[in-house]
């Protein structure tokens, strides 16, 4: 069965990094595009990256762009979100979520941005 599991969260000051990673099993990894949303308090879940299967095209949330990179290695299995330039405003739970039929989701990883 499809599993994808978040890792890598945390707490971070303003300004910060942190590097999230999801690794995936139970699927053909490197046949789907995979993505990164996330979900704030009170605010509705927001793609914020994807990430193409074969070529590694990417594409960012305007929220994001500059600041964050999505990559993937599929000899691993596994896709990464750097983010870098941390802001309080990007504490959320991060969510991999897999472009496979209805999609798949993992179960999710808090980042905190806070001094």
């Amino acid at each position: 069965q499809v599993q994808l599991v978040e890792s890598g969260g945390g707490l971070v000051q303003p300004g910060g990094s942190l590097r999230l990673s999801c690794a995936a099993s139970g699927f053909f990894f490197s046949n789907y595009v995979m993505r990164w949303y996330r979900q704030a308090p009170g605010k509705e879940r927001e793609l914020i990256a994807s990430i193409t299967n074969t070529r590694s095209i990417t594409n960012y949330a305007d929220s994001v762009k500059g600041r964050f990179t999505i990559s993937r290695d599929n000899a691993k299995n596994t896709v990464y979100l750097r983010m870098n330039s941390l802001k309080p405003d990007d504490t959320a739970v991060y969510y991999c979520y897999a472009l496979i039929g209805t999609g798949f989701w993992g179960q999710g990883t808090q980042v905190t941005v806070s001094s």
